[in-house]
């Protein structure tokens, strides 16, 4: 019996509720998606940074695991911190909210019948109490990820290389560039697992071929497209891990 994977939309926008069991011996890395996860691992509340590269398994040991996956630019407003401190990290959500109420959450999350529900108002609540997210930043990663260039987002929004790299920094934990490129990537791996062959899927994607792709593959998840999919094959769900 394979991984397990499940996710919904949530009631905050632009998010996803996801559940994952993973049976024992099972192991995948997490490849970069441009998003931050409100998670629960083990009996604690943890918060997964925006990433640059593949990130390893966290064991073999298998479980049950729930997250919320806030889409690209709305994390840091809800959790009060910089995209860029959380860049390649995973820290627990202690370390940025008040160790009381990080304690009262986890208990209502531990005794919850649904964690991923449990979390999701958790995130809700938060959203309801904090300012929104930033708008401007918002179109940048929804024109990066249609395949518009950063050159013309930047125009679009009205934003100058500097301002946009700035602000990209906070709301993404990278510059627009880096999230260009995630985003393409995940695009092509989308295509790729609904069947389309490595070339077309390279081109629909926004590479200039499919070597294109093969780099970035390389670069961003540290592996090949057969190696990635592997006995899954394309078709199969990809999870996006235990963070």
């Amino acid at each position: 019996m394979g991984d397990r994977y499940e996710e919904r939309a949530s009631r905050l926008d632009g998010a996803k509720v996801w559940t994952l069991t993973v049976p024992q011996g099972s192991v995948h890395p997490v490849l970069p998606d441009g998003c931050m996860d409100l998670l629960w691992i083990d009996g604690r509340l943890l918060v997964a940074g925006p990433d640059t590269r593949a990130e390893a398994p966290s064991g073999s040991g298998g479980g049950s695991y729930a997250g919320i996956r806030f889409a690209p630019g709305t994390a840091p407003a809800l959790l009060g911190v910089p995209a860029h401190e959380l860049r390649d990290r995973r820290v627990a959500l202690a370390d940025l909210w008040p160790a009381a109420l990080v304690g009262e959450l986890t208990e209502r999350v531990a005794g919850a019948a649904d964690p991923a529900a449990a979390l999701e108002d958790i995130a809700v609540h938060r959203a309801a109490d904090t300012g929104p997210p930033d708008a401007a930043m918002r179109s940048v990663a929804a024109q990066l990820d249609s395949g518009r260039t950063v050159a013309q987002t930047a125009q679009s929004v009205g934003l100058g290389a500097r301002q946009l790299h700035r602000r990209s920094l906070y709301a993404f934990g990278y510059g627009p560039k880096t999230l260009a490129r995630v985003l393409r990537l995940q695009r092509a791996l989308a295509l790729v697992r609904a069947g389309t062959p490595y070339a077309e899927a390279a081109l629909l994607a926004g590479c200039a071929d499919q070597a294109h792709l093969a780099r970035e593959m390389r670069d961003l998840a540290g592996t090949t497209l057969t190696g990635y999919f592997g006995d899954r094959g394309p078709s199969a769900p990809d999870p996006p891990g235990t963070r």
